[in-house]
Parts: C-alpha cells; sequence; structure tokens
C-alpha cells in the first residue's frame, strides 16, 4: 500500500485548493492556514516516498488499477524524489514568507496549492501526456500567481508569460502526438522500447518529437533566446510568488528534460543524431553566456537574478546535451543546488524589500549594517552562486566542466571545450554583479562622496516612510528613505524580530538561514550526492 502515497503527493494539495475557496464565502482569512495545513501535509507524504525508495528501491503506482501502457503510472526514484523533497520544502518556507509579505486573498492560496500539486505531479508522473496535463496545470496557476497583486505592470508580464508558456506547452503537445504516432504509446519506458522496436532513433517522427517537446520545454525553462518572459515575469510578481516561480518552476520543467531526455529517448538517441544534440549545446551555451553578460548590466534585484538564471539553466541544458555520466550528474546536482541558492535569494531580496523597501543595487548602501542577517545571508548565497567552494554552486558547475572537457578530448570536437570555456567566463561574469552587492553590502559607507550612499539628511526623511511604496510589487525605481546615520530607513511598519536586529519577519528569516545552510552545506556532499544520483545515472548509460 506504499505506492498510494504517490497520488497522494499530487491529491493532497489539489483538493486542498478547494477549500480556501468554498471556506472562503464565510471565512476571510482561511487560505493561508489551509495552505499552511496542505503542504506540510505534502512535505510529509514526500519525506514518506523518500524514506521508501531509500529502503526498498524505486516503486510505481498505476491510477485507478489500470496497468501501463494503457494507464497512467506515478513513479518514485531518487531523481524524482529529489525534486518532490525540493518542491515541498520550498512550498512550505515560501508560505512562511507569504503570511507577512502577502498576498492574503483566499484565491491566491487556492492557486498557490494548485500549483504545488501541479510542480508534484510534474515530477512523479510517468507518462508523456500526463506530464503535459500537469505541465498546464503548472503554467495556468503560475500566471495567475504572478498577476496576484492586480497591478498592470504585474498583468502585463503575466500576459507575456502566458503567450510564451502556451506556445511552449504547444510545441511540446506537438511532440507528444508525433512520439505517439511513431511507438503508438505513451508511457515513458513502452516509449523507450517501441522506439528501439518499432521505429528506431533515425525515424523522422522520433527526431521531430524529440526537438518539438525539447524547445516546448526549453521556452518553459527560459533557456536564450525563448527567455523573455523570464525577468518581467520574476521582476513584477509579488516577492512570494517570484520566491517560489523562481526556485520550482523552471526547475521542474528542466528536470523534464532530463526525464524526457534519458528516461524516453536515452543517450543512444544522442548518439544517433549529434545534429540534434549539437543544437541543444550551442544554444546552451549561448544561454550560459548571455544570460551572465545581461544579468551583469541589470541594476534592479530582481531582474539581476531571473537573467542569471538563464545562464545557469542554460549549464543544466548543457549537461543534458553533453551525455556522459560526468556533466549529466552536474546538471542534476546544479539543477537541485540552484533552485536552493535561488529560493534563498529571492527570499532575501522579498525580505528587504518588505523591512527597508530596497529594490535596486543603489538602495543597499551599508544594508549590511541595518540588515545583517538578512545581508550575510544574501552574500552567502551570491558567492554560492557564483561558484565559491564549498558550496553546491561550485559542485555543479565543477561536475558540468569536467563532462564538458571529457566530451570534447573523446570526441575530438570544440564545443565541449568552448562549453568549460563559457562556463569560466559565465562565473567571471556572475564575480562580477555578485560583487557589486557585495560592495554595497558592505563597502559603501554611509556619507562617504560620490556614489556610496548618501549624505546623512539628503534624499527622504530620516527614520522611515515608504520612500517607492508604489514600487513594491511592480519593480518601480523609488528611491529609499535613510536614517540620520544614512543607513536604509524601516519602512513603516516593519516587522521587527526579537532574535535580530534586521528589519524582517523572524520565519521566514529562518527559512534563509536554513537556505544558506543548504547551499553550504550540500557543497560537501560530492561524494553523498554521486551516490544518491548513482543508481539512475547508470541506468540511463548502462
Amino acid at each position: 500500500m506504499t505506492d498510494v502515497l504517490l497520488p497522494l503527493a499530487i491529491v493532497v494539495p489539489i483538493v486542498a485548493a478547494t477549500l480556501p475557496l468554498a471556506l472562503g464565502l464565510r471565512y476571510d482569512r482561511v487560505g493561508w492556514p489551509v495552505a499552511a495545513v496542505g503542504t506540510t501535509a505534502v512535505a510529509g507524504i514526500s519525506a514518506a516516498i523518500a524514506a521508501e525508495v531509500v529502503l526498498n528501491g524505486p516503486f510505481d503506482h498505476a491510477l485507478g488499477g489500470f496497468l501501463p501502457p494503457v494507464g497512467i503510472e506515478l513513479v518514485a526514484d531518487r531523481l524524482s524524489v529529489a525534486v518532490l523533497l525540493l518542491v515541498a520544502a520550498v512550498s512550505v518556507a515560501t508560505l512562511a514568507f507569504a503570511r507577512a509579505a502577502g498576498p492574503h486573498g483566499n484565491p491566491f492560496y487556492s492557486a498557490y496549492l494548485l500549483l504545488v500539486g501541479g510542480l508534484a505531479g510534474m515530477t512523479l508522473t510517468g507518462d508523456l501526456f500526463n506530464l503535459f496535463v500537469f505541465l498546464e496545470i503548472t503554467g495556468l496557476t503560475t500566471y495567475a500567481l504572478i498577476a496576484s497583486d492586480r497591478t498592470g505592470a504585474s498583468a502585463y508580464a503575466s500576459l507575456k508569460y502566458l503567450v510564451v508558456g502556451t506556445v511552449g506547452a504547444s510545441l511540446y503537445l506537438l511532440g507528444v502526438g508525433y512520439v505517439f504516432l511513431a511507438t503508438g504509446t505513451l508511457n515513458m519506458l513502452d516509449v523507450q522500447a517501441q522506439i528501439v522496436a518499432q521505429a528506431g532513433y533515425g525515424d523522422p517522427l522520433v527526431r521531430a518529437s524529440y526537438a518539438f517537446i525539447a524547445t516546448g520545454l526549453a521556452l518553459k525553462i527560459a533557456i536564450f533566446p525563448v527567455h523573455s518572459w523570464q525577468p518581467d515575469a520574476y521582476q513584477r510578481a509579488p516577492d512570494s510568488v517570484t520566491t517560489i516561480v523562481a526556485a520550482l518552476v523552471s526547475t521542474t520543467s528542466a528536470y523534464a528534460l532530463v526525464r524526457v531526455t534519458y528516461t524516453v529517448f536515452t543517450v543512444d538517441f544522442l548518439a544517433a543524431n549529434r545534429g540534434i544534440a549539437t543544437a541543444l549545446l550551442v544554444v546552451s551555451t549561448v544561454s550560459i553566456v548571455a544570460g551572465s553578460a545581461l544579468a551583469a548590466m541589470q541594476s534592479n534585484l530582481k531582474r539581476m537574478f531571473a537573467y542569471s538564471s538563464v545562464a545557469q539553466f542554460g549549464m543544466i541544458g548543457a549537461a543534458v546535451a553533453l551525455a556522459n555520466e560526468t556533466a549529466l550528474l552536474g546538471g542534476i546536482v546544479h539543477l537541485i543546488g540552484h533552485a536552493i541558492m535561488k529560493f534563498g535569494l529571492f527570499l532575501g531580496i522579498g525580505l528587504l524589500a518588505l523591512g527597508y523597501g530596497t529594490r535596486r543595487i543603489e538602495d543597499l548602501a551599508s544594508a549590511a549594517r541595518a540588515a545583517p542577517y538578512t545581508s550575510g545571508a544574501l552574500a552567502v548565497l551570491g558567492l554560492a552562486l557564483v561558484g565559491i567552494p564549498p558550496s553546491i554552486g561550485f559542485l555543479g558547475k565543477w561536475y558540468i566542466g569536467v563532462g564538458a572537457v571529457d566530451a570534447g578530448l573523446a570526441g575530438g570536437g570544440a564545443v565541449g571545450i568552448a562549453v568549460a570555456a563559457a562556463i569560466f567566463v559565465s562565473t567571471l561574469l556572475t564575480l562580477s554583479y555578485v560583487a557589486r552587492l557585495l560592495e554595497r553590502f558592505y563597502f559603501a559607507g554611509a556619507g562617504l562622496p560620490g556614489d556610496h550612499g548618501e549624505v546623512p539628511g539628503d534624499g527622504a526623511a530620516a527614520g522611515g516612510g515608504r520612500a517607492g511604496d508604489s514600487a513594491a510589487t511592480d519593480g518601480g525605481e523609488g528611491s529609499v528613505a535613510k536614517t540620520a546615520d544614512g543607513l536604509p530607513a524601516p519602512v513603516e511598519g516593519a516587522p521587527r524580530s526579537s532574535l535580530v536586529p534586521d528589519r524582517v519577519p523572524t520565519a521566514p528569516l529562518l527559512a534563509l538561514a536554513l537556505a544558506v545552510v543548504a547551499a553550504v552545506g550540500l557543497g560537501f556532499g560530492g561524494f553523498s550526492l554521486a551516490e544518491w544520483f548513482g543508481p539512475f545515472i547508470t541506468e540511463v548509460f548502462a
């Protein structure tokens, strides 16, 4: 009966999503408690699924008792469990921030729970069409969440994402149609077998199906040049929405790309179609450099780290296309690590915006004096994003880089070496904008001449006031208020913590601290992570 846990991980949040709307007819603020109970239940179920996989190995569940390939199958293995645990942990932690930062309406929490259910479904499904269904659930709820603060800017960003996301989902569905025509089945493992038995890796339908699926997922992942929806969506969405979207939505789409590539089409397909693999590799390599360069040009914090995600997912796409064990391990490790780092970075940015109204690098002069713990956490996570050891960011980049060099030397081509060079250039560019952040936190002293801080008494009145309040959710460019010492002033009504001097809520600050611990702690886990994902990698390269 353990296999029943798999559908429960999906059904619980989807069913719970109906309760805030239903109970909201009578109670105004019932959404957050329902969401907290629902996501905590998903976390418990996910932990039980992980324990079962560790103790007894991968397992599956046939929905409705209809066995595959006719029925829909849910599957838990070490890769899917790692992503499922990530979904559960981030969804619970983001709720702690949403309680303070909003939005607070019951419809928001219904959409939030639907998003969690869609992400869990994408992670566990073993059926290509069922993956499309959950991809659409995730997409539709994300569109609604981005526009949930009801400003014109967020509505525009949501509409832009809606158009691009619909194109991506349509391309994915077209690819699924082609693979069904070629094989007569939709179950992932059965498609893998039928491609060999009926069609062959050179069949035009099989090639076209992978091309459409990969392109559709690339739109969802936001790989350059089909990334344009992401910066606007991240910048304009409410801070709590940006936190979960940046950490999970593109991450699960990248997971889907890994799963479809290696479980459905297999490494033999990439070996037999070097042109397709090379095209994915070239696009990903360009994404690595372009995303980092664009990030280095930004001054808005959310927009900066949105472009950073374009570069980081380019590395994951390159790891998929390189098709060797070291690179794939690096891609999976970076998938998990990037989600943790971006969760922490956007949570920290949101906390500073909530407490001090800061949204641009220029606003952060001496912020580490006003909010030392929040600033310190952002500094550590920024260095992890650069790839400073020991951190999960270093580990993922190292494996991908070594895999790229191995692929270049083994194949005698320059593309693998170009990937390693792109990662190096991207790391330098990432260091440049993270260094700007650290300079503002720690070295831009208040009252110094030039652009190193405001002269005390200038600008907004000391002691508070929500300067730039209209920019709180739509990414506006207003300047922040300063104290008499020239430090960022807390906004009116900013939360207080009894534990730290930072004017931020305690619960999300603790979640931020856990993200820092995870980002650094997992950096020490190279051998453990290789052992954890080893069975999946061994299976796909067998």
